[in-house]
């Protein structure tokens, strides 16, 4: 007999999404382990090379790609996470994703230093995050399919909003520039986050080679 494969579940496409900055940096995780100390023993680390290691938890920095160390580090993040590690701890087990960003990375947004930005908007804010920490900004949050007029003054009575929400954030992320730089006039895009109940799906829209996409241009 073949194997059984079940069709997908399909997320229904009518849903809210958050709109976020895509940032133009180098894409970054920070993956943290607690353990009991009554069980820590220093000359028995619990993970292999970990790029710091305190009582109760070990951290680790990755890119896209892997696991990173201060020896073999992509543009100085696995040396800032140890730097931060007892910082960094307050968020909690698991693995925390996010873009390293600034000076002497990608367009490097007239920054003089490096900051790490997190994706997870729905849990973390300006209030809760380390205070090393970003969270990458919110631009719009609402219904996928809602339009607007960014022109409301020049409007007449009768005139009905007709601008479709993603278009509306790229012209006003054109127009004002980084949210997460302000002042920087070349920002990279948007990420739209579709809030599906089966599946969160991802999805991003860029200024420059969006048809294409950066690994065919």
């Amino acid at each position: 007999m073949p194997t059984f494969i079940k069709f997908p579940r399909i997320p229904r496409y009518s849903r809210d999404i958050i709109i976020t900055e895509k940032l133009d940096g180098t894409n970054a995780q920070i993956f943290i382990e607690e353990y009991d100390c009554e069980f820590f023993d220093e000359r028995h680390q619990p993970y292999e090379d970990p790029t710091a290691t305190y009582k109760n938890f070990a951290i680790f920095a990755g890119s896209r790609n892997g696991w990173i160390s201060t020896k073999q580090d992509n543009f100085g993040f696995a040396q800032w996470v140890k730097d931060n590690a007892k910082e960094l701890s307050k968020l909690g087990r698991g693995h925390h994703y996010g873009e390293w960003w600034g000076k002497g990375i990608q367009r490097g947004y007239g920054l003089d230093h490096r900051r790490f930005s997190l994706f997870n908007v729905q849990r973390w804010n300006n209030d809760n995050i380390p205070s090393c920490c970003h969270v990458v900004p919110i631009l719009y949050h609402g219904p996928w399919n809602l339009k607007v007029d960014f022109l409301w003054e020049n409007r007449e009575e009768d005139w009905e909003p007709n601008y479709p929400a993603v278009d509306y954030v790229m012209e006003d992320l054109e127009y004002k520039g980084s949210a997460a730089a302000p002042g920087f006039m070349k920002p990279e895009g948007i990420v739209i986050y579709h809030m599906g109940k089966t599946k969160d799906t991802y999805f991003k829209k860029t200024f420059e080679n969006d048809e294409k996409g950066k690994e065919e241009s």
